[in-house]
């Protein structure tokens, strides 16, 4: 439980992990020359122009709760945190989900232009295995992490996802099972890696690890239903992106299949399946429990 002198509630301590990760990503962003200019303005915008930063927080809320020292998980906070930010550039494209607004702001392609936006996302993709190849100084834990990245963020994982997300798109499917393929891996896949990361930057065993994983998928999948029921809810203003797009653009969602009171209904099982997966982990798990009852109840 939080001490005396911590934060309050999960949204405290989520802001204080993130203002931890800003920082260190700031120092990791510095312009090493004058051509690189441009390109750092525009991976700069976009990684510490807002957002929640969840899934570094999640890094170091996961390291904590295996008794590690979350400044040792910062480089793993830094590459989550990178290689989502990459995600989100290149999802707003007009090839993808077209969208001129991220977190309240221009996107980035509309901010700096197109082409820029692409390479600002190569950049970024690139950048975060830097990070853990040279912030990391235990070999086998940084082959490790950058395994658990890369396997996540690829071909059959987040890529993959999003590959299957325009494939419905494009044939209108109302395959529920194909939806919950799409989830797993275009959103819970790098939640997933964010926890076991942390995990892995604690040094912890197979058993919590193999807890982790689980408890990162069950919260991936609540996460991103209860995204489908706020884009269907919730106004541009307080979304910080355009609202009602997923509905305009036929996307398969849980909303879409089942209406928004079943999403949540869906979502709160998942975020009680994220729960029971910390059994063993004792009140170091309870910031990560309530970050579960968390995500399914927010307004944004």
């Amino acid at each position: 439980m939080p001490s005396p002198s911590g934060p309050e509630t999960v949204v405290d301590a989520l802001r204080e992990r993130a203002e931890e990760a800003t920082a260190a990503l700031d120092a990791a962003l510095v312009c090493p020359d004058e051509p690189s200019r441009d390109l750092y303005e525009a991976m700069r915008y976009m990684v510490l122009g807002g957002g929640k930063k969840m899934r570094p927080a999640l890094v170091l809320m996961a390291c904590e709760a295996c008794g590690g020292d979350p400044k040792e998980a910062l480089p793993a906070a830094c590459a989550v945190e990178m290689v989502h930010t990459y995600s989100l550039i290149h999802d707003d494209l007009p090839a993808m989900d077209d969208d001129d607004l991220r977190h309240g702001r221009p996107s980035c392609h509309k901010r700096f232009g197109e082409a820029m936006a692409i390479l600002a996302g190569d950049a970024l993709l690139t950048e975060a295995f830097r990070v853990l190849a040279t912030g990391v100084a235990d070999a086998a834990r940084a082959k490790a992490l950058v395994a658990e990245l890369a396997a996540a963020a690829g071909a059959v994982g987040m890529v993959g996802g999003q590959v299957a997300d325009l494939q419905a798109e494009r044939t209108r499917s109302d395959d529920d099972r194909l939806l919950e393929v799409i989830h797993r891996r275009k959103t819970a896949a790098l939640l997933t890696a964010a926890v076991v990361m942390g995990a892995i930057s604690a040094g912890a065993g197979e058993h919590r690890i193999r807890s982790l994983r689980a408890y990162g998928m069950h919260l991936g999948l609540a996460f991103q239903i209860a995204d489908d029921v706020l884009d269907a809810t919730a106004p541009t203003e307080v979304l910080g992106k355009t609202a009602g797009k997923d509905a305009a653009a036929g996307k398969l969602t849980f909303v879409k299949l089942f209406g928004v009171e079943a999403a949540r209904r869906r979502a709160r099982a998942e975020a009680d399946r994220a729960v029971d997966a910390l059994i063993g982990f004792g009140h170091q798990g309870d910031w990560l429990r309530d970050l579960a009852r968390w995500v399914v109840e927010r307004t944004h």
